[in-house]
């Protein structure tokens, strides 16, 4: 079966084939959110980019070695203390 994602602001529209059962998957739940098939696969693939870039950061944060940490610390403080007034 083949999906037609719908023209968004005049972009050029392409059609998809999934499965008959992922299709109406798809206009089920983009109906219950009031939204078209491109506009919840749109969504839903703008989270899932959003959690890999998020657990992309935690990987890197958890490699942070601790002269990172402390120059870190070194600049939170100094932000902390506000701009000069002088």
């Amino acid at each position: 079966m083949r999906l037609l994602l719908g023209s968004v602001s005049g972009m050029a529209t392409t059609t998809i084939k999934v499965p008959v059962e992922l299709r109406d998957r798809i206009n089920h739940d983009a109906r219950e959110r009031g939204v078209t098939a491109a506009g919840l696969i749109e969504g839903l693939l703008d989270a899932y980019e959003r959690r890999q870039r998020m657990e992309a950061f935690g990987r890197a944060v958890r490699r942070a070695d601790v002269t990172y940490w402390d120059e870190f610390r070194s600049w939170d403080v100094t932000l902390a203390d506000g701009p000069d007034d002088e």
